[in-house]
């Protein structure tokens, strides 16, 4: 199977800081896949710089068979890929449903699968905020929003950076299950600080560590790998 997203060998730089020093990873249409790495190790960078938002220096990142590098974020949006930022980047003065209103894009060759009916009626707990300005929203609400704003534009390939970043266990335990959902009929690539939870969502992993990529396994074999764990991951 050919594959969806192959990014070569990518050297991306904040000023004259070298970030990404040589990342390379892939993904097969409906995988689910993981970046792990301690913090500063190049996971949202790797995210940012297949969207465009800082692009590499060189190398290549190949979607859905074009080269992609350097390309404007708007234009790989159109593409087929989406982002769902760390710091989530709802519009805070409006409401739920402008939110997605706002956000959706019908890629040519897309099915027209998400709609904002469609959303409410997927995630009913959106439905019930939809006159709720984003502002407002809890946390776990915002993040459940900012995901469901991505799919208004058919992505390909969804990029979540850190979705569980400062959220309550028990939101945790449904943005887990959000990302078992949506794998069933979307490519998904995200970033997590926790190695239990990344692991039970995801069927791959790569390990991130000074901008490289230090290793690469599926995710049961890491999961009992305690000590590549250790080595890479442990604070």
């Amino acid at each position: 199977m050919s594959m969806l997203l192959d990014v070569q060998d990518i050297h991306t730089y904040y000023g004259e800081s070298h970030a990404l020093q040589g990342v390379s990873l892939a993904l097969q249409p409906g995988e689910t896949v993981c970046l792990l790495g301690r913090n500063g190790a190049g996971k949202s960078t790797t995210l940012r710089s297949i969207m465009g938002l800082t692009p590499p220096r060189s190398g290549r990142i190949v979607f859905n068979g074009q080269d992609i590098a350097g390309r404007a974020a708007w234009r790989i949006a159109r593409r087929g890929i989406g982002l769902v930022p760390e710091d989530r980047r709802i519009f805070a003065t409006l409401t739920v449903q402008e939110n997605l209103e706002v956000s959706q894009y019908r890629r040519p060759g897309g099915q027209g699968r998400w709609t904002v009916e469609r959303i409410f009626d997927q995630y009913p707990m959106l439905a019930g905020l939809a006159k709720q300005a984003g502002g407002t929203l809890s946390g776990g609400q915002q993040q459940m929003l900012a995901v469901a704003r991505s799919l208004m534009s058919e992505p390909l390939l969804l990029l979540l950076d850190e979705p569980n970043e400062g959220l309550a266990p028990v939101i945790v335990e449904q943005i887990g299950a959000l990302i078992d959902d949506l794998a069933k009929t979307t490519t998904i690539l995200f970033t997590d600080q926790s190695v239990h939870f990344a692991l039970a969502h995801a069927r791959r992993a790569y390990i991130l560590e000074k901008g490289r990529v230090v290793h690469a396994a599926d995710s049961a074999a890491l999961l009992t790998d305690t000590e590549t764990q250790h080595r890479y991951l442990s604070v």
